[in-house]
Formats: structure tokens, C-alpha cells, sequence
């Protein structure tokens, strides 16, 4: 029942859409219908593809890129107290910058190839992933880390096996957030400056008032996004296997 849901939740939107199409007489280049979209999608599902491909790379290249640089930023801000003073306001001040301010230099300094698409969703991706790791590296049980110091451990003993463990929950948070906006950085680099990808397919199609292509173009990036979320989402939870998820009814004869 549970994987069924969503599907009749998708139909009946799908219903609904392709009803008000039909009722309200819209034209196809205004609003066209998920038929319509479908068969644009069979029609054009090789050009879909190839664009698809170059936007799935671009997004998976940011995403591990984001997550290292992340990782590394928050872990060396919990070490070395005197960098945290200098750049945990730099990194806050830095997300007052709206991303499509940066696109423009990014295409500029990393040219129209795969470079800037991926510099893009790094930007996006990087600040989740470094807030949630830092938050939880500075959550550690304060009696853990006085045992530890009581035991004469060193620092980076302390961090490494104390420190980053309790905050894996916290990471994966982040990692499930940063799934989710990734495709939103490779998407923008491609609208500002690009050759191929799903965004400079839109752009295009929108131009020559393809709508339907454009909705297709739309519906791969949505289906790519799930995926992946769903992807990073199945893997923190084999890395956090010992976390529970408390929000899953287990009492009382409660079914899901």
C-alpha cells in the first residue's frame, strides 16, 4: 500500500491537469497537457537523453565535489577554534549572495564547458553539507569528550573517533538536503551559459515556444532529482544504520 500511494496521488494530479487542459481550451504552447508532454517525451526521448546525461553528470560531479569540501571546511572549523572566529562569518555572509549573481562570473572564469555547471552546484551544495556536519561535530556528548580528555586522548584522536561519528546523523541530514538542490546549481549554470544539458535545452525550447518540450525536459530533471535523493537518502541510512527513524509508527498495532 505504501508504494501505491504516491501513484494514485500522481494519477489524479495527472487527471486533473490534463482536465483543466481540456476544459479551458488552453493551447499547447500556452499550457499543454501531460499527454501532450508524454508524447513530446517519446517523440524527442533521444535528444532528452543525451541532454539528461550531460545535467546528471554536472549535478553528480558538484554533489561529491560539495560533500568533500564540506566535510573537510566543518571538520577543520570544530579543530582549529581560531579559523572558526574567521570563517564561520565569512561562510554565513556568503549565502546572502543570490546564486544567479554568481553564474554570470563563474561561465566567465570556468568558460561554457562542464566546469562552471559543476563550480555552480558546488556553491549550492557546500554550505548544507558544511552547516550540518560543523552543527553536529559541535553536539558531541560533552561527557564523551571529558572522558576522553580524562584518558589523555589527543585532539585529533577525539575528533576523528569521537567527534565525526556523533555527528554522521547530522551529516546525513545535510546530504538529503543537498540532494535535493543539486540539481538547482547545474540547472542555473546552463541557463546562464552552456552548449548541452537539460537547462540550455529548456532555454531553448522555451524560445521557439516548445512548451511541451520544456515540460519534458522538466518532468527527466524532477525524475533525476528523485532519484538521487532517494539514492543518498537509502545510503545515510546504511551509514547511520544505528539511528532509528522515530516518526514510523512500531506501537499499539499502528500500520503505516
Amino acid at each position: 500500500m505504501r508504494g501505491l500511494r504516491p501513484l494514485v496521488t500522481a494519477a489524479g494530479l495527472l487527471a486533473a491537469w490534463e482536465l483543466l487542459v481540456r476544459l479551458a481550451g488552453l493551447p499547447r504552447y500556452i499550457l499543454p497537457g501531460p499527454l501532450a508532454v508524454a508524447q513530446r517525451m517519446l517523440r524527442d526521448g533521444d535528444l532528452l537523453l543525451q541532454h539528461g546525461l550531460t545535467t546528471l553528470l554536472e549535478i553528480l560531479l558538484g554533489l561529491v565535489l560539495g560533500t568533500l569540501l564540506g566535510v573537510l571546511a566543518a571538520a577543520a572549523l570544530a579543530a582549529f577554534r581560531p579559523l572558526r572566529r574567521w570563517l564561520e562569518p565569512v561562510l554565513v555572509a556568503s549565502q546572502a549572495i543570490p546564486v544567479f549573481a554568481l553564474a554570470p562570473l563563474l561561465v566567465l572564469w570556468f568558460g561554457y564547458g562542464l566546469a562552471s555547471k559543476v563550480a555552480m552546484a558546488l556553491l549550492i551544495i557546500f554550505f548544507p553539507v558544511t552547516a550540518a556536519f560543523f552543527e553536529g561535530l559541535r553536539r558531541t556528548d560533552p561527557a564523551w569528550l571529558e572522558l576522553a580528555r580524562v584518558m589523555d586522548a589527543r585532539p585529533l584522536r577525539i575528533l576523528l573517533e569521537l567527534r565525526v561519528p556523533a555527528a554522521l546523523p547530522a551529516l546525513a541530514g545535510g546530504l538529503r538536503v543537498a540532494a535535493a538542490v543539486a540539481p538547482i546549481g547545474a540547472v542555473i549554470g546552463e541557463w546562464v551559459g552552456a552548449s548541452r544539458g537539460l537547462g540550455f535545452l529548456m532555454l531553448h525550447a522555451n524560445a521557439r515556444l516548445q512548451v511541451d518540450l520544456v515540460f519534458a525536459a522538466l518532468v527527466l530533471l524532477a525524475a533525476m532529482a528523485i532519484a538521487l535523493w532517494a539514492a543518498v537518502d537509502r545510503l545515510t541510512a546504511r551509514l547511520v544504520y544505528w539511528q532509528r527513524e522515530t516518526l514510523t509508527p512500531t506501537s499499539h498495532g499502528e500500520r503505516p
